[in-house]
């Protein structure tokens, strides 16, 4: 990567609105651990950690919930996944000591969370890697359907509207396509993976797709929608010839698309999704650019990256240390390695894990 300046359910538990300094537990020691979690005493770090936001990485924040208290056995996590906007907004509202966010904090959001997070501000990891599949229900297709950009942006604006329309028989000779309307399902609430898809739409299919790069779906095109990711699955499973985008961890055995990039077509995969990262550029703040119209081969370009959000400077040495400690498991191998065994997500390159172990490393608590 180069850089430039620029659970169970049971187990993700909803929480009132809390403040920072009393999101910390007891008995907070001051070392959070080195790189791969195994620096720290793992009896110094007892506490809860409160975070919320990205529902994508739900199946991965249930490991990382259960595996972090291999390291440290009385930290506990609690996440609740309610959306990315939510999540930043609760985070910046004091509710949250961490968010997870599919898109990175603006610049008016990183202005606001310095009255929380204090002068410095926030810093972002790319904890979460995972494909966003465009997803759909056709029983009766057993291969992928294939398309290429500007055919997923006019499916998504209801300009092709049946499953056999010309532009997509033409990419799929041999496949038999039913005669069936398109349903389109999207996300009802912000959502950064609504971001990501709409950002690569904009860059791949700009003739196509003449919308902006939202979080909420644009209001001017018709379709059925629901909120979070299992949401938008549960129903394209119960519409048969609905097609949505998910998070690819959360999709099951809904049918999927081969994406068009340059002259073949490519399914999506932990691999081409880590393909798509590790050639992205890196800002100082933590966020990556991805080249979403990218025509290298074996590369899947709709990508989600999805971020853990922290202060760099937390109100009390508590949450500053167990902020630390989830932290640095999460992006260690062991924490990414677990999270692909959950949710089938890209680990994260050395390259990532070093850049962000800086920033982490560097958590402290305002003079």
């Amino acid at each position: 990567m180069k850089i430039t300046r620029l659970a169970p359910a049971a187990a993700l538990l909803a929480v009132g609105a809390l403040t920072l300094s009393a999101c910390g537990g007891s008995n907070g020691g001051s070392n959070g651990g080195g790189e791969g979690g195994e620096g720290g005493d793992s009896g110094s770090i007892a506490g809860t950690l409160i975070g919320g936001g990205a529902s994508s990485q739900e199946s991965a924040m249930t490991a990382w919930v259960e595996g972090v208290k291999g390291e440290h056995a009385d930290l506990t996590v609690q996440y609740d996944p309610v959306g990315s906007g939510s999540g930043r907004e609760g985070f910046l509202n004091g509710q949250y000591s961490f968010a997870g966010s599919d898109a990175a904090m603006d610049d008016d959001e990183k202005s606001q969370a310095e009255s929380i997070c204090g002068p410095e501000g926030v810093f972002h990891v790319p904890a979460y890697i995972s494909p966003v599949a465009v997803a759909y229900n056709l029983p009766e297709v057993s291969e992928a359907v294939k398309m290429d950009a500007d055919t997923i942006a006019k499916v998504f604006t209801g300009e092709i509207s049946k499953w056999n329309d010309e532009a997509i028989a033409s990419q799929n000779e041999g496949v038999e396509l039913p005669d069936l309307d398109i349903t389109v399902v999207h996300r009802a609430d912000d959502s950064g993976t609504t971001e990501n898809f709409t950002e690569y739409l904009a860059a791949a299919a700009p003739d196509s797709w003449t919308h902006d790069v939202v979080e909420a779906w644009p209001s001017d095109i018709a379709a059925e929608s629901a909120q979070q990711t299992s949401g938008v699955v549960s129903l394209t499973n119960s519409t048969e010839g609905a097609i949505t985008y998910a998070d690819a961890s959360q999709v099951g055995e809904l049918g999927t698309v081969a994406v068009g990039v340059g002259e073949e077509y490519v399914e999506y995969s932990a691999d081409a999704a880590a393909q798509a990262v590790e050639s992205a550029e890196q800002a100082e703040d933590g966020s990556v650019e991805l080249d979403r119209d990218t025509e290298e081969a074996g590369v899947y370009p709709i990508v989600l990256v999805s971020y853990h959000i922290y202060c760099k400077q937390y109100q009390d040495q508590e949450t500053a240390d167990l902020a630390k400690a989830f932290a640095t498991y999460v992006v260690s191998e062991a924490g990414q390695s677990e999270a692909e065994g959950a949710a089938g997500s890209a680990p994260i390159s050395a390259g990532t894990r070093d850049a962000a172990m800086q920033s982490i490393d560097a958590i402290g608590v305002q003079g």
